[in-house]
């Protein structure tokens, strides 16, 4: 191993792998990533393009049809967060770029795991409201946000510390 090479193999977690390596193997984690993140945000708006055609769509309130259109506009938000490193990777294809590109990609992934956040609690905030109460639809808001902040948040911080 030449001494370029063994400094790029040096990465801090124990792997002996070259930048380019570990960047291949960050890509691929992003992927398999982004694949479960739109299957989710797939399934969400499919249901939200549904309910626009239901004839209980008229019944919804201002407050509810506003947030119908605030959670199609996250919803839209996420679908395009989930491909835009697809869509740079095919820009930068072949440019030797692809560290930059992880580092670029990771930041999406993490922006779109935010939205996701807020669309599935706004999508269950809204079927509650819809279907029982608004007090009810505020707490599970509420609970619902204290959830995701606890398991995508606090939780990995709290490993990470304990490490």
């Amino acid at each position: 191993m030449d001494r370029d090479t063994s400094r790029e193999a040096h990465s801090g977690d124990g792997r002996d792998e070259s930048a380019n390596k570990r960047a291949d193997r960050n890509w691929d984690e992003l992927m398999q990533e982004l694949r479960v993140m739109q299957t989710g945000t797939q399934v969400l708006s499919g249901f939200l393009l549904a309910v626009a055609f239901q004839p209980r769509f008229t019944e919804l309130d201002d407050l509810q049809r506003g947030l119908y259109l605030v959670l199609v506009g996250l919803a839209a938000l996420a679908t395009i967060l989930s491909l835009a490193p697809v869509g740079m990777h095919r820009s930068l294809f072949g440019m030797r770029r692809k560290p930059q590109l992880v580092q670029v990609a990771a930041r999406m992934v993490k922006a779109d795991l935010v939205v996701i956040g807020m669309l599935s609690v706004g999508v269950t905030t809204l079927i509650v409201d819809f279907t029982l109460q608004r007090g009810l639809a505020i707490a599970v808001l509420i609970i619902g946000a204290l959830i995701v902040i606890g398991l995508w948040l606090v939780l990995p911080l709290w490993i990470a510390r304990d490490r």
